[in-house]
């Protein structure tokens, strides 16, 4: 079991939802906490929370899509904290927008942040990382190893960073690093009230789910929990397991599942609506 007592852990987009619930996980944990997001505020306040509970803890705003600011980042948090144990690729970003209907200029957006931030993030930790024997931690989700339908461009990025972390881990093989995928569902954060619309505006569409909202603390606890344990890939909730085997096992019944659940969100419907004349069909 690893023990984070003391480590350093760096946590990207730990400014609200999953970031910064895992922050204040491995706080409990006794880990030294580096926070960062383009946020000052968020990273401000929980600095301030977690340094009133006896932890020690760095906030420092970080665009990760950015790599000049990214490499200056972490060598502010290196000369603060000390070499870096765990590096936490959280920042994320999403769409809610028909592929037919979205700008390239989205995707880019959205692959900026949610892929290309984790692969400047691990560049500029991986040198600590290698020294220490430490973890690297990837937040994908269900989307990374299933489709969702209106989400093209996070299932792209999300899928991306399996196939980018997966290959680092064969390389770094030998070397006492670790990657741990984690896969969480729907969950209650501000990810999707900030959706990109098809034209890069706040969409206006509705949003509809699969299964249970968890909290970020569940998901949170369950990442600490799998990065204790060495775990390679954490996927939480059973909607999402059934969601990653159903997409293997019997494509053609996932997507036409998936088609109906999320019709009237691609539709511009409201899901609550729908769901009542599906009622009043049957």
């Amino acid at each position: 079991m690893r023990s984070f007592e003391d480590r350093v852990v760096v946590v990207t987009g730990a400014g609200s939802g999953i970031g910064r619930a895992v922050a204040r996980r491995f706080a409990e944990e006794g880990a030294r906490l580096a926070l960062l997001d383009r946020e000052p505020a968020g990273i401000a306040a929980l600095a301030d929370e977690l340094r009133r509970h006896g932890s020690i803890a760095f906030a420092e705003t970080c665009d990760v899509s950015d790599p000049e600011q990214v490499a200056a980042t972490f060598g502010a948090v290196q000369k603060e904290l000390g070499a870096i144990d765990v590096l936490v690729n959280n920042a994320g970003i999403t769409h809610r927008s028909r592929f037919v209907d979205t700008d390239a200029s989205v995707y880019r957006r959205v692959m900026d942040v949610n892929l290309f931030g984790s692969l400047h993030c691990t560049q500029a930790a991986l040198p600590s990382l290698l020294e220490r024997k430490g973890l690297v931690i990837v937040l994908s989700s269900i989307a990374g190893v299933a489709a969702l339908p209106g989400r093209s461009g996070y299932c792209a990025s999300k899928h991306a960073l399996h196939g980018l972390f997966e290959t680092l881990r064969c390389e770094l093989r030998g070397s006492g690093v670790q990657v741990m995928l984690v896969c969480p569902g729907f969950t209650a954060t501000a990810i999707e009230k900030h959706a990109l619309g098809p034209d890069g505006r706040p969409s206006e569409r509705p949003q509809s789910r699969v299964g249970r909202e968890a909290t970020p603390e569940a998901v949170a606890e369950a990442i600490v929990r799998g990065a204790q344990a060495g775990r390679r890939l954490v996927v939480l909730s059973p909607a999402g397991r059934a969601a990653r085997h159903l997409s293997r096992l019997a494509p053609g019944l996932y997507e036409r599942a998936m088609a109906r659940l999320f019709r009237s969100e691609l539709e511009g419907e409201d899901p609550q609506t729908d769901s009542a004349r599906s009622r009043t069909r049957r």
